[in-house]
């Protein structure tokens, strides 16, 4: 396990830990951060947009976002290690205005916005890239959580598609606004196309 994966892995985990932590406090003190979620169109629903993805809803609400949140946050932070920051920041800020602009009267909350940014951004980015790393990242994810272009459409009335809208469109806009900023891979040169370029320098 090389150093910049363990990193990431780590940061991603503490993310993840945090959630926890924080669903352990709303529930022990029975505190209702709920209420700190985006309420759209409203001033007070404002805040919001920086709580909204803190907090969740259930434990099994924030189980089901934290394995994701593990695989794609490590993934970003490992393939894009210097577009991450404004790729998180872009799609966190994002997708909760987004939300406060647009979505339906309720409160929104749940990390389920960053994840679908994440992985839109992820797989966008493999497809403008093309390198070898951005392809196979780009796969990985559409392998385990293609299932998410789906969600973006409403479905269940108690689910916030729209955050899921949100942090896609987000993601996708950060892959064309920030897929240059680490740069490309060095191509790997095989001992045949040596001995090739070799040959093709010799005089005849």
């Amino acid at each position: 396990m090389n150093t910049r994966y363990r990193q990431s892995l780590l940061i991603a985990g503490a993310f993840v830990a945090l959630l926890w932590g924080i669903e352990l406090l709303d529930r022990s003190l029975e505190l209702q951060f709920h209420r700190l979620g985006v309420y759209p169109r409203a001033a007070g629903g404002l805040p919001g947009i920086l709580f909204a993805p803190l907090i969740h809803g259930s434990w099994y609400h924030l189980a089901s976002n934290s394995f994701a949140l593990l695989v794609l946050g490590t993934a970003l932070l490992y393939g894009y290690p210097r577009a991450a920051k404004p790729v998180l920041a872009l799609v966190y800020m994002g997708s909760g205005t987004g939300v406060w602009l647009f979505a339906r009267d309720n409160y929104h909350f749940g990390a389920s916005g960053l994840t679908h940014g994440m992985m839109f951004f992820i797989f966008t980015t493999g497809i403008l890239r093309k390198d070898k790393l951005s392809v196979a990242l780009a796969l990985i994810v559409f392998l385990l959580y293609g299932n998410m272009v789906w969600t973006i459409f409403p479905q269940e009335p108690n689910i916030s598609y729209e955050s899921h809208f949100f942090g896609a469109v987000t993601g996708v806009l950060a892959a064309f606004l920030f897929r240059d900023r680490d740069p490309l891979p060095p191509a790997k040169k095989y001992d045949w196309e040596a001995e090739a370029t070799e040959s093709e320098d010799e005089p005849g």
